[in-house]
């Protein structure tokens, strides 16, 4: 949790520096980089992270550290953005590290606005969220911190090599396991998810079946949730075999799952017990 004063700072230079940022067209793409990779930076080094949040230190030296980390290569809406962040009050000095990483994925969003593949990449994440669920050993191997953060995404790599991904879907999914930020993979991808609706001001509702859904199906679902939710929805409809039959429905990090391979699974596991 963000203490009260990174909440105001967080949302202060986020309303600041919005516009300017959605503005940047095809640049959000390098901005969304540089941020991320200014993150890992001041993950990376407490004492950089310390300096850059003190309240006490010149706004100008800080600036100057800046400069220094970043040279004069990076984006002028970069450094814009970082100069902005230290020149607030921050709750801990981590909490700098999180907004960096927040507007890194902000840049992200306004470039696939920019390129038409907003809603894609929503639907993208869900269907990664969605198969690594029944994956358990290669998620546990995409958030294991006693591997090197190239090994964890060249796994990533393998593991979606097919699945055609735009990418915007691939660099935040590289992100999230290159730069583990003390999160489990899967929640930094619900994280994303979460992200995503918000900025199309909707919410994603993933339904996961044996197969395709029909478009009534489709209706019935997004009426019902729409009502639940109080607000509007996006059916993201997955297609499993391996669940037999029936429906497992995501709803931010809350699953329902009523396939038949879940129903084979609490049998089994009954069985079991009483054996």
């Amino acid at each position: 949790m963000r203490g009260e004063a990174s909440r105001i700072a967080d949302r202060v230079s986020r309303d600041s520096m919005a516009s300017k940022l959605k503005d940047a067209g095809e640049d959000t793409w390098r901005i969304g980089n540089e941020l991320f990779t200014m993150t890992a930076l001041l993950d990376g080094n407490h004492a950089i992270t310390a300096a850059l949040s003190d309240p006490s230190r010149p706004v100008s030296d800080k600036v100057t550290l800046l400069n220094t980390l970043v040279g004069t290569q990076t984006h002028p809406l970069t450094m814009s953005i970082l100069t902005d962040l230290v020149n607030r009050v921050w709750s801990r000095s981590t909490d700098i590290a999180n907004a960096v990483e927040d507007f890194g994925v902000d840049a992200m969003m306004y470039y696939a606005d920019y390129t038409n593949t907003t809603l894609q990449v929503s639907i993208e994440l869900a269907q990664l969220h969605s198969a690594l669920l029944n994956m358990p050993v290669v998620r546990a191997r995409l958030y294991d911190e006693q591997a090197t953060a190239d090994a964890r995404v060249k796994l990533l790599e393998t593991l979606l090599a097919d699945s055609g991904f735009s990418k915007v879907t691939m660099r935040l999914a590289k992100h999230a396991t290159a730069n583990l930020r003390r999160r489990r993979y899967l929640s930094t991808i619900q994280w994303l998810i979460s992200k995503f609706s918000r900025h199309m001001g909707e919410s994603m509702i993933t339904v996961t079946t044996a197969s395709p859904l029909t478009t009534e199906q489709i209706r019935k679902l997004s009426t019902t949730y729409s009502a639940k939710l109080g607000r509007p929805v996006h059916i993201n409809s997955v297609v499993d075999a391996s669940v037999i039959g029936g429906m497992r429905i995501q709803v931010a990090d809350q699953v329902t799952d009523m396939t038949v391979v879940a129903q084979l699974r609490q049998l089994r596991g009954s069985i079991s017990a009483s054996a």
